[in-house]
């Protein structure tokens, strides 16, 4: 991965950061590593995360999917991060594998219902993630899933792995019907566990190259430095964070690949949930490239300047031509591909936001395949940890999510939580027909 931040610099876009505030800054992110390394040499709670390449095993993951490996459709049931690292992954590689992943990560019941219709329940495969193992949404929907399976004749439990915690009601479950289990690695919160059995076991189930994930990973790994100039991750982490104390408080990713729309889900949770604390971090919000072009440029170009856009360039992509045609206005398109005009259209989109002074980051991968994939996800994990360093935030934690979780299970007669409680508490003015 690398990064270009030519175009968030004060001299051509404001907000923007100056060379000379980023030189000062970047004695902040030289001290911010040195606290960074620390936490990874000492598997501290989060940082252990930043370990993941060296730490997971792929060759034990194939072990726990070998009983499945041949399935034709796969339902991970999971939510946030023990969902959104796994769908990026098999998302951006879906050309790539006669596996169809499936994701519920909703319990929408008609969404669920849909989701699950149609499936060759005889050849699916069913991956249930949660380190708990009393995530409610997750349970419910594995409930679901089990019952669809029972009524159609299908074992689930030929079908099925779990990853969870050492103890819980998944892991009970997978000892008493000896279903193959992975552990989801301690010190990791779900929104970083991209690179663990938690985000692979998809990718392996569908057949990709897990060994080429941790590759790039570890070659992130290696550029990590103390000096923002030296080092992608940092660069784009430290950027972000300049620019949101300027006044970009929404960070825009825009990845111009349709395999990589799921990318900007998974940044979205990343960066919400580890640097929205204590009044602080930036708003993530997703487009996709061309598409919003049509539908949200005007309002990047030309409405409050309080956004960072993050742009992503997939690299080199299977490509197709475009017919020729008779019409001499559209003849110009006769001598082009889609893929070139997919690249034109990203650089007049950069280019219009430049013109028009408003800040925007490059993220530049080769191609988008199993190694660039592995970097890009350490990349902006690391980048998120870096600003979280910055920001004086505990990037692992999220009392917040916490507390809705606990106002839900007491509606749901779960338990006495006071956090239930509040929930009557509303302030109401309704206006009815």
């Amino acid at each position: 991965m690398n990064v270009d931040i030519g175009n968030a610099l004060a001299s051509v876009a404001s907000p923007g950061a100056s060379r000379d505030s980023l030189e000062r800054l970047d004695e902040q992110v030289a001290d911010a590593h040195e606290r960074i390394v620390a936490g990874m040499e000492h598997s501290e709670h989060g940082y252990e995360a930043l370990n993941l390449p060296e730490r997971t095993d792929p060759d034990e993951i194939r072990a726990a999917v070998e009983p499945v490996a041949d399935a034709e459709a796969l339902i991970t049931v999971g939510i946030g991060g023990s969902a959104l690292g796994a769908a990026t992954i098999t998302d951006a590689l879906a050309d790539e594998s006669d596996t169809d992943a499936v994701y519920l990560d909703n319990v929408d019941p008609a969404w669920v219902s849909n989701h699950l219709e149609g499936l060759p329940l005889e050849e699916t495969a069913i991956n249930v993630v949660s380190r708990s193992g009393t995530t409610a949404e997750t349970l419910a929907n594995f409930l679901v899933v089990r019952d669809v399976f029972e009524a159609a004749g299908v074992d689930w439990t030929e079908r099925t792995i779990v990853t969870t915690g050492e103890s819980g009601p998944l892991r009970n479950l997978a000892d008493r019907n000896d279903l193959p289990s992975l552990k989801v690695p301690d010190g990791v919160p779900g929104r970083f566990s991209a690179l663990s059995a938690v985000g692979m076991v998809a990718a392996a189930v569908c057949g990709h190259d897990l060994e080429a994930l941790l590759e790039g990973a570890a070659a992130e790994r290696e550029s990590l430095t103390g000096s923002l100039f030296d080092c992608p991750a940092y660069a784009y982490g430290a950027m972000a964070y300049a620019l949101d104390q300027r006044g970009a408080a929404v960070n825009a990713m825009v990845p111009y690949a349709e395999s990589l729309e799921t990318f900007a889900e998974w940044f979205a949770q990343l960066w919400a949930e580890s640097l929205g604390k204590d009044d602080l971090g930036q708003t993530p919000a997703r487009a996709l490239g061309v598409t919003d072009q049509h539908s949200q440029l005007q309002l990047y170009r030309a409405g409050p300047r309080d956004k960072l856009v993050t742009f992503v360039s997939p690299g080199e992509t299977d490509d197709r031509s475009i017919p020729d045609t008779d019409v001499d206005e559209l003849a110009y398109l006769g001598d082009a591909t889609l893929g070139e005009l997919l690249e034109a259209e990203f650089e007049a989109t950069e280019a219009s936001l430049a013109a028009a002074g408003r800040p925007n980051v490059r993220l530049e991968l080769e191609t988008v395949d199993e190694y660039e994939l592995g970097g890009l996800l350490y990349g902006m994990e690391a980048a998120c940890v870096l600003a979280g360093e910055l920001y004086g935030v505990n990037t692992f934690e999220q009392p917040a999510v916490e507390w809705a979780k606990k106002a839900t299970r007491g509606l749901l007669g779960g338990g006495n939580f006071e956090e239930a409680d509040a929930v009557a508490e509303k302030t109401e003015l309704r206006i009815e027909r």
